[in-house]
């Protein structure tokens, strides 16, 4: 009797075991649903008849590199520009009176045309499924690896934004001129932290800068008529016959520098941009003030001494593109990426 017992207290104890284990399962399915929107590798296979999406934006990419090798520090700041106001959903590529294209640090953006051909040409495989949002990122990653910078696996599946307002650059772009501080905040408040900063300006190793916008660090540095005495005295004599004092007109205004000055190396996506800083070579006050600030001088001394930056940098890059992202059913798949569909197309 006490066997039989025993046998229906295990059987019973049995099946408990196994409705729960069912439950959790269920929950666990629930959740997993829940997870459809999210970012993922390789999110349009499938969806895009026999076309391969990333190729078809990496054919594009690479033309226009093959002509114009600039394109590697437009398409990564493009992409840094969109995340960093409203999260990457490409609201900076909406064409409108007031939208972020209009703002003062988008003015010198380039990269919306290759965007608008890559766009067109997924457009002609598979209508209404590629968002503009997803271009931007893939395209920032063909440009890092054309630049030598390596090869990450990007993330897709974001959707397209229904806002772009030029009042929300300049609160969310640090200036040229930022303090350490201000530049953490900024970027903190986008879950990136000071490592992931350093690294996401590394990308100026590929950049260049109007005279414009550091010509003070030359010759009246925060106004006290002289200049920077953080910069090396033989990079400032260099930049000063690029970008010489000129107070009757502005066309030398223009004129362009490479923000990587390492004399002996061509634009790469490396960390030479890093070891030039601790030189004291750095163009832009913000960049040269990153090897100077206690906060971040160790972060860059680590980054420019580290045998895998690519590495570093790809895994940076990736964290910047889920920024405040749009999946699932938010926002929407634009049928142009200068333009919010109407009517409503999803």
């Amino acid at each position: 009797m006490s066997e039989r017992v025993d046998h229906i207290w295990k059987t019973k104890k049995v099946k408990q075991a196994v409705a729960l284990l069912i439950l959790r399962l269920c929950l666990l399915a629930n959740i997993a649903g829940l997870s459809h929107g999210a970012l993922q590798v390789g999110f349009y296979r499938g969806k895009c008849g026999i076309a391969d999406v990333e190729m078809i934006v990496a054919g594009v990419v690479t033309a226009r590199f093959i002509r114009d090798p600039t394109v590697v520090a437009a398409l990564i700041r493009l992409h840094f520009h969109d995340c960093f106001v409203n999260g990457c959903d490409a609201s900076i590529l909406i064409d409108a009176t007031n939208s972020e294209k209009t703002a003062i640090p988008n003015l010198t953006i380039r990269g919306y045309d290759i965007i608008d051909e890559a766009k067109a040409a997924v457009e002609g495989f598979c209508p209404g499924v590629v968002s503009c949002a997803d271009l931007i990122a893939i395209a920032a990653r063909d440009a890092v690896f054309l630049g030598g910078g390596g090869r990450y696996e990007v993330q897709t599946g974001r959707r397209d934004g229904l806002v772009s307002l030029a009042q929300n650059v300049s609160i969310s772009i640090p200036g040229p001129s930022a303090s350490i501080p201000q530049t953490m905040a900024v970027f903190a408040n986008k879950g990136l932290n000071l490592t992931d900063m350093v690294l996401l300006m590394g990308g100026h190793s590929v950049g260049v800068a109007h005279c414009s916008i550091f010509k003070d660090r030359l010759y009246n540095f925060r106004s006290t008529g002289r200049p920077d005495p953080t910069m090396d005295s033989f990079l400032a004599n260099k930049l000063r016959a690029r970008c010489p004092l000129d107070t009757t007109t502005t066309t030398t205004a223009n004129n362009t520098v490479d923000l990587d000055q390492n004399p002996f190396q061509i634009p790469f996506l490396d960390n030479s941009y890093c070891r030039q800083l601790m030189l004291n070579r750095g163009v832009l006050e913000i960049d040269q003030e990153l090897a100077l600030h206690p906060l971040t001088r160790a972060t860059v001394m680590s980054i420019a001494n580290a045998l895998d930056f690519p590495t570093q940098f790809g895994a940076a890059m990736m964290k910047m593109g889920a920024i405040e992202v749009l999946t699932g059913m938010q926002g929407e798949i634009r049928r142009f990426c200068t333009a919010t569909n109407w009517p409503p197309f999803t």
